[in-house]
């Protein structure tokens, strides 16, 4: 609608009174109010909203909407030592250069009608996480993770025609009831405990909790608190040995320096593209991914989409497609489909495309060294300060660790807040997400940080928790 005072709004198209009752005139309605004419009365509302005043101008509007973004506490004003599943790495230039051209920003799922190279970057992806994974073939991204996972679970139960499936206890638990939602209500997740000293998943509790009717096993790798599970071909033997499939999920920053998960006998891999050149954003640069090897028992059953190479009707010419595109819910029998699938981030499968081609396979193991050392360092310094456990598992680990505050008479949560006080983002605080581990925090260490910013958390602990 028109506002008192001038003849149009900004921000809404038609809105001239003059260009509103010619199109009222057309419709022959008199008013707008008679376009909802259906609505009850008494649904109306019939007094004022209670709104600030309008900011007239898109320099208003931008002052106003910096003014509330200033309100943040951001990882460039502050040191940052959180991960727990949206990590700070480096991001080079040209992930940004590139993934805000206008082909691809603008593409919706990079259909015919707006492609300009979008299909061919998505299959380079594809091609380059799947050598990263040791898999043949790497689905177009989901949503993240947890989608990731939950999808890679339901593929299993229908390839195994199988309805439960084991899960360790130390997962995110966020992540754990997304799967559990998504999985209901026809698949049955049943936890699995832990060794409570290294973490490593208890393989006695395992093998009494298989059974015929078990799809598989899902697991980390690094666990979501940071320590490397070393028995993972034991434990793929013992669920295949039961007629199930092993499900790993990996933090794909780990490949440069870790055996990928095939390599010990993994059926399905899943994780997040997050760590690939993707900024941390709320709610916005997470992007899953999920890889099997070449089997047409497991493709059938990939239910996001798959690009590949295929010959044209030119001799020597060829393009980029969609493969097996009927078994997706937006084919041609939507009702047939494995698993309804909307709007996905195929946008960050092309941003980890280009990290990983900038990169290339000596940048990855480049950057897991010095992810690992820099743990290293850190691990063995915190552990200086007296009270402080600085790894709560003995098991080696990848970019976290879980730190122990449980004698130091302090909670997490007070040791946060001193540290927010001194530019110090702390790790998460899990004593509410796992209460058996008593005041922990997890950590978060990556090539981003400097000997002097690791040095900087130590002295502001040691000065929390000694006074």
């Amino acid at each position: 609608m028109a506002m008192k005072g001038f003849k149009n709004h900004p921000y809404i198209p038609n809105s001239v009174p003059e260009v509103q009752q010619e199109m009222l005139s057309e419709l022959g309605l008199e008013s707008l109010e008679e376009l909802h004419a259906e609505i009850p009365e008494a649904l109306k509302l019939k007094s004022k909203m209670n709104l600030p005043k309008p900011l007239l101008s898109e320099f208003e509007l931008r002052k106003h909407v910096e003014k509330l973004l200033a309100k943040n506490s951001n990882c460039s004003d502050n040191l940052n030592f959180l991960g727990a599943g949206c990590w700070q790495h480096y991001v080079p230039a040209v992930c940004d250069e590139i993934n805000s051209r206008g082909e691809f920003l603008t593409a919706y799922g990079g259909e015919m009608y707006n492609d300009f190279g979008r299909f061919q970057t998505l299959f380079e992806y594809q091609s380059m996480m799947a050598e990263l994974l040791d898999m043949d073939v790497v689905n177009v991204p989901t949503m993240d993770w947890a989608q990731a996972a939950a999808t890679s679970l339901r593929m299993a139960s229908r390839i195994t025609n199988r309805k439960e499936f084991l899960v360790s206890e130390l997962i995110d638990r966020e992540k754990f009831l997304i799967m559990k939602n998504y999985c209901g209500p026809d698949i049955t997740l049943i936890e699995v405990g832990y060794d409570n000293t290294t973490g490593q998943l208890d393989l006695e509790d395992i093998k009494s909790k298989l059974s015929d009717n078990t799809a598989g096993i899902y697991f980390e790798n690094p666990n979501y608190l940071g320590f490397i599970e070393q028995q993972g071909e034991d434990i793929a033997d013992m669920v295949h040995t039961a007629g199930g499939l092993s499900v790993v999920g990996v933090d794909p920053s780990t490949l440069g320096v870790l055996s990928p998960p095939s390599n010990y006998k993994a059926d399905i891999v899943c994780g997040d593209l997050q760590p690939l050149g993707i900024h941390m954003q709320y709610g916005g640069g997470q992007s899953g991914f999920i890889a099997t090897h070449d089997d047409e028992k497991f493709v059938m059953e990939f239910p996001s989409r798959l690009f590949g190479i295929v010959p044209t009707s030119v001799e020597g010419e060829y393009g980029f497609d969609d493969i097996a595109y009927d078994r997706t819910s937006f084919g041609h029998h939507r009702e047939h489909g494995k698993e309804y699938v909307g709007t996905q981030s195929a946008l960050w499968g092309i941003t980890a495309g280009v990290y990983l081609a900038t990169m290339g396979p000596e940048g990855m193991k480049e950057l897991g060294q010095a992810i690992l050392q820099k743990n290293l360092y850190a691990i063995a310094e915190i552990d200086k300060i007296n009270g402080i456990k600085s790894s709560r598992f003995n098991s080696p680990g990848f970019k976290e660790f879980v730190v122990d505050f449980s004698d130091t008479g302090k909670t997490v949560a007070e040791i946060n807040t001193t540290l927010l006080s001194k530019n110090i983002f702390g790790g998460k605080d899990l004593s509410q997400e796992f209460p058996q581990l008593g005041q922990c925090a997890l950590y978060c260490v990556t090539e981003i940080h400097s000997k002097e910013e690791i040095d900087s958390l130590v002295q502001a602990l040691r000065s929390i928790v000694c006074a």
